[in-house]
């Protein structure tokens, strides 16, 4: 992991003056009206504006991308966006990613509609487009790092009857397969205001791997009510999960070899899993006060709970594969967060120049509650050469007084942005941000970090359209994370802050390109990081972290059929300040990220309606540190993919898919666990899906 483990919609104004200039409108869509691109867009500004008048750079991966390559998780549906990489997902428990060099697991980085959550997984079927926001975005969405940050956009109910039925089956060889199927249908209540929507959807299958199952129940229902000013939308989501409590493999500092061992091979036992369920219930509320004003409402209320069995591996023997293992449990994990906004933006006039103003409220609360990890037996009879499972026990968890953990974090904040346009071609972008905290943590009665204060937070951009379709911008902000630990004391340490600066150029091609090139560089300070000593992970903190690089990404038509989305970045994330690790390299960060994917639009093979679409393309990674110290890499890898969908115009149309991933059957490594050389995640070998679904 890296070092930092420890813890809108603006109506338009009455015609009053001179107005932004808008773009001309350019092919964005292939011919049966599928995107790669949203030229439009809320995420960065909380105001829905030309993403060419942005002074930020940000990739939307549309419903159409994601519906391609059949994504699954948030490591699918940002696979093919530079600078992002994966980074510790505690054995598969959580979403953990890294953007332009930070991020980790429960980083609060990734936003459902706008509101942060505490779901592990927050991609899921109820997702229909996924913005990733790069560099800080703490003025406008509190705690986050200078990195960015990751806002899922949901499906919502409409005002026409309509939907999807489906089921797909998984192959993984080895005879190892899975099945998944679903229903997302919606539709208004006659004679009233109101549109509602429900969606379900079940997973039952082998986990790819030599055992382990993976197993999921999805319910969203959604109820909409619009009038003539006021648009109110009430959801709930709710999942069980079971997941495979998976620490990947080993690799030998001594040998500067990876265990060789087959990649399916376990190191762990059967009962090391996951069981779960986690909750969202959210309130959004859009209400037109009149002459170009709105008011803007959310709030939402997450939960996850979940125990987890596992296997540790503390040490082994490359020569003799004997390896030392040690079974913990966690046997109740509980968090919980209340997460609100209210906004109100507008359009005004002053000393001759539009503006474009929001005010905000915001409050987030973070509770959380679980026993004690547990250590229990070790066992060293385990052979990786020759592995025999079933000869240790999983730990029996045993209550002990006083050592339950619990954190709370409580955020409180002011806000406000200025989007002025100076002349015809400039745009000022300005905003500040109050932000109170308060956090208390510790273990029984002892309480670990008992800390509050408040902190400003500014960002200032501009943009200057040079013409309709080219821009430039710059950009500078700082971000926000107060430290906290729940088991180490390690005292009421100052917040991470953090400072970055971006120049950026955004463009159209003629055909329908769009594409976004950003330099930047960003310092963070008082980070802190996990190190394992004697097996015990303890917290420390980092005088000062530098992540600087370019990125490059595009998406769109190259064709009336064919479709583009290409993406490289570069990225040198280090230590500065630190008595044992500056001049290294942070952990799971890729120096180099590249994808190419295409899709065609062929039409037709038979009669007049339907048609065939297929593509595919390759994803890169570079070479990463697999820990803190940079004892060992991670080695860089590609990776192939490719589709074939047809629909067939029927009275009910019926389109069949079929996804070929690691089509070359790659053995690569997606993550390590940052602190050691044990927990390396293993990427999915070659695996095909078969979708049917027919819509109604």
């Amino acid at each position: 992991m890296p070092l930092s483990n420890a813890p809108a919609l603006a109506q338009t104004a009455e015609d009053k003056g001179p107005k932004p200039i808008l773009l001309a409108p350019i092919l964005l869509e292939g011919r049966d009206g599928t995107t790669y691109t949203a030229p439009v867009g809320t995420t960065a500004t909380r105001l829905e504006v030309p993403v060419m008048e942005v002074p930020q750079a940000v990739t939307t991966v549309t419903g159409q991308a994601l519906r391609d390559r059949e994504a699954d998780s948030i490591d699918d549906a940002l696979a093919t966006v530079s600078g992002v990489t994966q980074t510790n997902t505690v054995a598969g428990k959580e979403d953990a990613v890294i953007r332009r060099g930070f991020g980790f697991s429960r980083d609060g980085s990734i936003l459902t509609d706008g509101l942060k959550t505490v779901l592990p997984h927050s991609f899921n079927a109820t997702v229909s487009s996924v913005d990733v926001l790069k560099g800080p975005a703490s003025t406008l969405y509190g705690v986050l790092d200078p990195g960015g940050m990751i806002n899922l956009t949901t499906k919502k109910p409409e005002s026409r009857f309509g939907g999807t039925a489906y089921t797909r089956l998984d192959a993984y060889g080895a005879g190892r397969t899975g099945a998944k199927a679903g229903v997302d249908a919606t539709g208004p209540v006659d004679g009233t205001g109101l549109s509602w929507r429900f969606i379900a959807e079940g997973e039952n299958g082998d986990y790819w791997r030599n055992f382990g199952t993976r197993k999921s129940w999805t319910v969203a229902p959604s109820l909409r009510w619009t009038g003539e000013t006021t648009d109110v939308t009430l959801s709930y989501l709710h999942q069980d999960y079971e997941v495979p409590y998976d620490r990947g493999t080993v690799y030998d500092t001594r040998t500067g070899r990876f265990a060789a061992i087959d990649r399916r091979t376990r190191l762990d036992e059967e009962f090391g899993r996951t069981d779960g369920a986690s909750d969202l219930a959210k309130l959004l509320v859009d209400h037109r006060l009149g002459n170009g004003w709105k008011l803007s409402a959310g709030y939402a209320w997450s939960a996850d709970d979940f125990r987890a069995d596992q296997v540790r591996v503390l040490g082994f023997n490359g020569t003799t594969g004997i390896v030392n293992r040690r079974a913990d449990v966690r046997d109740d994990y509980e968090v919980q967060a209340h997460a609100a906004r209210l906004e109100l933006m507008g359009d005004t006039r002053f000393a001759g120049m539009t503006q474009e103003l929001l005010f905000g409220l915001s409050y987030d609360h973070e509770a959380t509650d679980r026993t004690a990890l547990q250590n229990c037996r070790t066992n060293s009879s385990f052979n990786m050469y020759n592995p025999v499972y079933g000869r240790m026990a999983p730990c029996a968890y045993v209550p002990v007084a006083g050592t339950d953990e619990h954190e709370r974090i409580e955020t409180a904040s002011l806000y406000l942005q200025d989007r002025i346009h100076l002349a015809r071609d400039w745009i000022l972008v300005a905003g500040m941000r109050y932000q109170g905290y308060d956090i208390r943590a510790g273990r029984g009665a002892v309480v670990n970090t008992d800390t509050d204060g408040h902190v400003w937070l500014p960002n200032l951009g501009l943009v200057w359209t040079a013409t309709p379709a080219l821009s430039f911008y710059a950009n500078t902000a700082r971000s926000f994370r107060p430290n906290s630990s729940i088991t180490s004391a390690y005292g009421s340490l100052p917040p991470e802050t953090g400072t970055s600066h971006e120049l950026g150029a955004k463009f159209e091609l003629a055909q329908g390109i769009t594409g976004t090139l950003a330099l930047y560089t960003a310092r963070k300070k008082n980070v802190a990081y996990a190190e394992t000593v004697n097996g015990t992970t303890v917290y420390r903190t980092a005088g000062l972290v530098r992540s600087r690089g370019v990125e490059l990404d595009l998406a769109g038509q190259l064709t009336e059929r064919l479709q583009l989305i290409g993406s490289y970045g570069f990225t040198d994330a280090k230590v500065l300040d630190d008595p044992d690790y500056a001049g290294k390299q942070l952990a799971n960060v890729a120096r180099q990220t590249a994808a190419v994917y295409l899709a065609y639009d062929h039409g037709a093979l038979f009669g007049s309606g339907g048609g065939l679409r297929l593509g595919g393309g390759v994803r890169l990674v570079g070479a990463r540190a697999g820990d803190n110290a940079n004892s060992y890499d991670l080695p860089g890898y590609g990776v192939v993919d490719a589709f074939a969908a047809y629909t067939f115009d029927t009275a009910r149309p019926v389109t069949v898919q079929l996804n070929l991933n690691n089509l070359f059957d790659k053995t690569y490594y997606t993550s390590s666990i940052g602190n050691s050389a044990y927990g390396i995640a293993i990427g999915d070998p070659f695996n095909a899906s078969l979708r049917v679904s027919v819509a109604f």
